[in-house]
């Protein structure tokens, strides 16, 4: 059993180089896009919102198992909470270490400042509809974690990530971005 155990963590430690689909020192271009699903901590009794994201991202291979990303995403974020939809969008600049721990396969950790571009609320009032603009706060910070997939026979991308939110949306509010989401990209290699 022990010569198996040290046979089976040779073979791993000699395959960890073939990780990485690209070459070390490589750089890649991933346009991408996808789903959000999210909501507002502290929101009793609040639904989800549905929302888009898209954007790029540009992957540096730093090593072998080992890769920087940074990336601009359009990302329509907030809540519902019975009527009324808190739309808070924002473009997010997510900044991410990747660890490829199989081949095509990586784990994600980042930091992300995002830029509020837009802020309402919006619903249905005694049989009208309406909108109004939210004093939300124009700089929002989560930790994005997540995993993506790149398949092997195409260069597509299935990325999933929680965006775990750092700061209160606004001044007048404890409730913080919690966000789902999964995108689908294309990676061109630069």
């Amino acid at each position: 059993m022990k010569k198996f155990l040290a046979s089976a963590l040779m073979l791993l430690a000699a395959s960890t180089a073939t990780f990485a689909q690209h070459a070390v020192g490589s750089f890649t271009l991933q346009p991408k896009v996808g789903l959000n699903i999210a909501s507002l901590t502290k929101n009793d009794g609040g639904d989800p919102r549905y929302g888009v994201a898209a954007g790029a991202e540009l992957e540096y291979q730093a090593g072998d198992i080992f890769s920087l990303s940074f990336g601009a995403l359009y990302s329509q974020q907030g809540a519902k909470n019975g009527d009324a939809t808190y739309k808070l969008d924002y473009v997010n600049v997510p900044i991410m270490a990747n660890v490829y721990v199989a081949k095509g396969l990586a784990v994600k950790l980042g930091v992300q400042p995002g830029f509020n571009v837009n802020s309402e609320i919006s619903g249905t009032y005694a049989g009208w509809k309406a909108s109004s603009d939210v004093d939300a706060k124009s700089v929002d910070f989560s930790i994005p974690v997540g995993m993506s997939y790149e398949l092997p026979t195409v260069p597509l991308v299935i990325d999933a990530r929680y965006n775990w939110g750092l700061t209160k949306v606004a001044d007048w509010s404890d409730s913080k971005n919690s966000v789902f989401q999964i995108t689908l990209g294309y990676k061109f290699e630069l």
